[in-house]
């Protein structure tokens, strides 16, 4: 499926969730890696805020991606940030949604216009 590019420059992003390893499998437990680089796939979640309205997502991020100074409650910054949807069948029930992914996360500000509000 397509990947659709997603604006951030007005939107606040505030980091809710740590990183941490993305796991392919919860039974093995075994740790997602980018099909082509082989890379270790990690997860940020955070509130992403626009317009007044807010959205909590996941956004899934490679390992190198990850950049030090990121703190719980702080804005954060995404470096490609693409949407991406999908759907599957699990035990015969559809299921379907979208999956956020950037090739960098940092620490952000707060848009200008958000912070008059």
């Amino acid at each position: 499926m397509r990947s659709i590019r997603v604006e951030t420059s007005s939107a606040t992003i505030l980091l809710t969730e740590a990183p941490e390893k993305k796991v392919k499998d919860r039974r093995s437990g075994e740790v997602a890696t980018d099909a082509v680089s082989g890379e270790t796939l990690w997860t940020v979640g955070v509130v992403y805020i626009e317009e007044g309205e807010s959205s909590l997502i996941k956004v899934t991020v490679p390992e190198r991606g990850i950049t030090e100074g990121l703190a719980v409650g702080a804005p954060v910054s995404f470096v490609d940030l693409v949407a991406r949807p999908w759907e599957s069948t699990f035990n015969g029930q559809q299921r379907h949604g979208i999956a956020f992914r950037a090739k960098a996360v940092a620490p952000g500000v707060i848009p200008a216009a958000a912070e008059v509000a």
